[in-house]
C-alpha cells in the first residue's frame, strides 16, 4: 500500500489523502533567470532540515544536462548521515520508471500501447468481462477503469510473483468503462509490471536493471530492498520519531523501487531529453501527455507551481516518501526524498521552495504542518484522557442524580461517551471512504498515521470506561434502593 495521509482535520480528528493532485496548467514562467548556486540550494536545505524538524532528507536538482546538487541531509535509524549516495525507498514515483520500461518495449516493437493486455497476459481474466477491453495505454493513464474497491487487494498483494498478483484479480470488476474514468490504482502498474516480465522475458527487476537502470548509469537502483537495502525509516509520534521497519507490501511496479540522489539525477536529466536517452523522443512526450480523460499521463502528473508548469508524481509509503518533478519549459529536475513518514508530507513544500528558487525567487521555508497537526492531536488526546478521568471520578455523582430517571433517559445520556467507542470501530472504514475506497488495516494505521490512531482510541478508552462506571454505579445504587 503506497498511501498516506497527507491533510488533517483535527477537530474531527479525520485524516484526508491526496496522491496526485493535479490542479489546471497555467502559463509557464517566461523570464529568464540565473541558475540558483548549489550553495544557495545546500543552505535551502540544510535551512529545511532544520525547520522541518524531519531525520534524513536527500535532494537532487538538475538543470538541462547536468546536476547542480545532490546531497544527503540528517541521518537514518543507524545514525549513519545521509548522503546522495544513500538509498531511498520512492514509493509512487515507481511508476515512472514502469512506464518507461513499458515504453522500451513498445520502441523495440514487442508491445503496442493500444493492444489488448488480456492478450499477452492469459492469467488476466477478470469477472468483468469488459476488462478484456483494456489496453496498455489504460494501465499506465490509470484509466483502465479498475479500481482499490472492486479488487481483492488483500488477496492480489498476498501474492508473492508478478503472476500471482494478476491471478489474484480474477474476481474482480470494473468501476468504469476501460477509457472513460480515471481512477488511481496501484493495480495498474502491478499489471503493467507483470506484462512487462512476459514481453521482456525477464523478471521486472532484472528488466529495469538491464533496460532502464543500467543505461542511465543507475548503478545504486533496484526493485526491491534485497539487492539495494534501505535502513529503517521513521514515523513521528506526538513530534517523537520512532524508527520502524517498513512493512512488507506488494509494490513492483507500482512501488518498489529503491535509489538514490545522485541516481535520481540521472532519472531526471533524461527524463528532460537530456543526456542518455532509451526511448524515441516521441515516446517519451507520450509518457509525459495527459491522457484526455485526467491530466495524468504515464507515471506523471501536471500540476502548476509558482505559475510553472510541471510533470510531478509522488511517493508515500509507511516509513518514507518522495516526490520528482520536471519543468520542461525550464529544463530543471527536481527529487526530494525523505527516510521518514508522517501525517504531514513535507517534501512537497521543500519540493516548492526548490521550485521559487529555480525562478529566481526567495523560497518560503518549510516545516511547521507536521509539527502543528500532531500538536492539536496530542492536545486532543491529553483532552480525552482528562476527560475520561474526570468522567470516571463523578461516575457515582451522576448516578445519583438519574437513579430514578427511565431506562430510556438513562441510554440517551450515555449515548455521548460511546460516540468515540463507534468512531473508532468504524475508524479504518472512515480513512478507507476518504481514500477512495483503498483498503485499510489496523496494523497500517499504526505508522504514519499513529498520532491520530491514538487519538481516537484514547478517546474512545475514556468514552468507555465513563459509560460503563456510570452504569455500574447506577446499577448498585438501584440494588441499594430495592432492598431497602
Amino acid at each position: 500500500m503506497k498511501r498516506k495521509l497527507a491533510g488533517l482535520a483535527a477537530g474531527a480528528c479525520l485524516a484526508v489523502l491526496p496522491l496526485v493532485v493535479s490542479p489546471p496548467a497555467s502559463a509557464a514562467v517566461a523570464r529568464t533567470v540565473a541558475e540558483p548556486s548549489a550553495a544557495a540550494i545546500d543552505a535551502y536545505l540544510a535551512d529545511s532540515l532544520e525547520s522541518t524538524a524531519l531525520p534524513g532528507m536527500s535532494v537532487v536538482v538538475t538543470h538541462n544536462g547536468r546536476i547542480v546538487h545532490a546531497a544527503g541531509y540528517g541521518h537514518d535509524s543507524a545514525g549513519r548521515p545521509i548522503t546522495a549516495e544513500t538509498p531511498m525507498r520512492v514509493a509512487s514515483v515507481s511508476k515512472s520508471f514502469t512506464a518507461m520500461a513499458v515504453m522500451t518495449l513498445v520502441d523495440d516493437g514487442r508491445i503496442t500501447l493500444d493492444e489488448p493486455v488480456a492478450r499477452r497476459l492469459p492469467e488476466f481474466r477478470m469477472a468483468d468481462p469488459r476488462a478484456r477491453a483494456i489496453t496498455v495505454r489504460h494501465l499506465l493513464n490509470q484509466t483502465s477503469g479498475i479500481s482499490d474497491g472492486t479488487v481483492d487487494l488483500r488477496a492480489a498483494e498476498s501474492a508473492t510473483t508478478l503472476s500471482g498478483y494478476v491471478a489474484a484479480l480474477g474476481t474482480g470488476t470494473l468501476a468504469a468503462d476501460p477509457g472513460t474514468r480515471w481512477a488511481y490504482c496501484n493495480v495498474n502498474y502491478e499489471v503493467a509490471a507483470r506484462l512487462v516480465e512476459v514481453a521482456g522475458g525477464m523478471s521486472f527487476g532484472e528488466y529495469l536493471k538491464r533496460r532502464v537502470f543500467g543505461p542511465l548509469g543507475m548503478t545504486g537502483s533496484a526493485v526491491g530492498d534485497r539487492v539495494v537495502t534501505p535502513s529503517r525509516g521513521y514515523n513521528s509520534v506526538f513530534d517523537a520519531w520512532v524508527p520502524r521497519q517498513e512493512p512488507r507490501d506488494f509494490g513492483g511496479g507500482s512501488g518498489g523501487v529503491v535509489t538514490n540522489a545522485a541516481d535520481m539525477g540521472r532519472w531526471l536529466i533524461s527524463q528532460n531529453g537530456r543526456g542518455r536517452q532509451i526511448v524515441r523522443p516521441e515516446s517519451l512526450t507520450t509518457m509525459h501527455t495527459s491522457s484526455g480523460v485526467s491530466d495524468y499521463g504515464m507515471g506523471w502528473g501536471r500540476e502548476t507551481v509558482n505559475g510553472a508548469e510541471l510533470l510531478t508524481h509522488a511517493g508515500n509509503l509507511f516509513t518514507y516518501t518522495a516526490v520528482e518533478a520536471i519543468a520542461p519549459d525550464t529544463g530543471y529536475g527536481f527529487a526530494v526524498m525523505t527516510n521518514s513518514a508522517g501525517l504531514y508530507d513535507d517534501t512537497y513544500d521543500v519540493l516548492t521552495g526548490l521550485v521559487a528558487m529555480s525562478q529566481g525567487r526567495t523560497p518560503e521555508m518549510p516545516g511547521g504542518g507536521r509539527q502543528w497537526t500532531e500538536l492539536v492531536l496530542g492536545l486532543v488526546t491529553l483532552a480525552a484522557a482528562g476527560l475520561g478521568v474526570l468522567g470516571a471520578l463523578r461516575s457515582r455523582r451522576w448516578a445519583g442524580r438519574r437513579a430514578g430517571s427511565p431506562a430510556l433517559r438513562i441510554g440517551l445520556r450515555v449515548i455521548p461517551v460511546l460516540l468515540p467507542v463507534a468512531l473508532l470501530a468504524l475508524y479504518p472504514t472512515l480513512i478507507s471512504f476518504l481514500m477512495n475506497g483503498r483498503t485499510v488495516t489496523w496494523a497500517q494505521l499504526t505508522y504514519f498515521a499513529a498520532p491520530l490512531t491514538i487519538a481516537f482510541a484514547v478517546a474512545a478508552v475514556s468514552g468507555a470506561v465513563t459509560a460503563v462506571l456510570r452504569l455500574l454505579r447506577l446499577l448498585k445504587l438501584r440494588s441499594v434502593v430495592s432492598s431497602r
